[in-house]
């Protein structure tokens, strides 16, 4: 079983950027480098969608606007970064490796 631990997250002022982390523990490293990953946004009353993939070699294959990804192999993280924050950008993260999902970190966008 993958174990993945995000963290980052907290109240940002709409405008700002924020840096999100996922770290794989150390039973996981071995699929992390093997594998792309994923992150998620649940937003309150909205269906779960993906805001980024990076493949297991690092070239993002899914990316919306204003996010960026990247990922460290040797550390088993990733990092996900948001700029120009607005208030859709509420909402749980989740980075995701082989369909396992950590416990997500809450993003809260304040106008």
């Amino acid at each position: 079983q993958v174990q993945l631990v995000e963290s980052g997250g907290g109240m940002v002022q709409a405008g700002g950027s924020l840096r999100l982390s996922c770290a794989a523990d150390a039973s996981s490293r071995f699929f992390f480098h093997l594998n792309e990953l994923d992150w998620y946004r649940q937003s309150p009353g909205k269906e779960r969608e993906m805001v980024a993939r990076i493949a297991a070699g690092g070239s993002t294959t899914y990316l919306k606007d204003r996010f960026t990804v990247s990922r460290n192999n040797a550390a088993a993280t990733a990092a996900l970064q948001i700029d120009s924050l607005n208030s859709d950008d509420t909402g749980t993260y989740y980075c995701c490796l082989i369909n396992y999902c950590g416990r997500g970190t809450q993003v809260t966008v304040s106008s």
